[in-house]
């Protein structure tokens, strides 16, 4: 077992700790729970760097980390700067998903040949993040348009997610389908659910399919380097 993977098996630990000690609807906000969540993603981000991933899956995951710790803290002000983080991470895993594509094209390559399957999946995200005006907006009273950008980011990162790749195109696709259905569990939790018990429930939900999510995406992008390979073609 080398390094990086003790990393991940330390980030699945404490990732397993919040999970049965903090991952509740009404825990209370306390620097044991803060640096447990943070770490659980940090050190997936210091597993990425050590395996050689690349740098913007790196940097997607050491942002998310980031709005971890943000989102474990309390306020207004802390829920926004840990929406910051996501969406910076978010954009930072459009640019690793979708680069494959755009040097593709440069290289003489037939670029994203969809399938009627990327096309179905296209249209679902578009009803999806459209629904949320419906649904999500109402109820987000002074932060709705950092919910509507935040939204339209997840939307980017999912299409961005549909690019073909190599070894790894499932496992990301895979990861990113966990963390978009993540958000909307936190959505729901934090702005529209008001029942007790359903709140617990999502929370419950929501932090293993986010932790798995990023650990996905880790594995994805050491299976498919994308951008990587293709500028060591030329």
């Amino acid at each position: 077992m080398d390094f990086a993977q003790v990393l991940v098996l330390a980030a699945a630990v404490l990732a397993v700790v919040y999970a049965l000690r903090w991952a509740t609807a009404d825990a209370a906000p306390s620097w044991a729970r803060s640096l447990t969540k943070t770490g659980a993603v940090a050190l997936l981000a210091l597993a990425a760097w050590r395996a050689g991933a690349p740098w913007l899956i790196v940097a997607g995951l050491a942002l998310g980390s980031a709005g971890d710790f943000a989102l474990s803290r309390p306020g207004a002000r802390a829920f926004l700067a840990g929406m910051a983080a996501f969406a910076a991470g978010h954009l930072a895993y459009v640019l690793a998903f979708a680069a494959p594509l755009a040097f593709a094209g440069q290289a003489g390559g037939a670029g994203w040949a969809a399938s009627p399957g990327d096309y179905a999946v296209i249209a679902a995200l578009v009803l999806l993040l459209g629904s949320t005006e419906f649904w999500l907006a109402p109820h987000t009273g002074e932060m709705r348009w950092p919910v509507r950008a935040y939204v339209l980011v997840i939307g980017l990162m999912a299409v961005a997610a549909l690019v073909p790749g190599g070894s790894g195109g499932a496992a990301l696709r895979a990861g990113v389908a966990l963390f978009v259905a993540s958000d909307l569990m936190l959505a729901l939790e934090q702005f529209v659910v008001r029942a007790p018990a359903r709140r617990q429930q999502l929370a419950r939900a929501l932090w293993p399919a986010y932790w798995c999510a990023q650990a996905l995406i880790l594995m994805g992008g050491l299976q498919d380097p994308g951008v990587w390979w293709l500028i060591a073609q030329g």
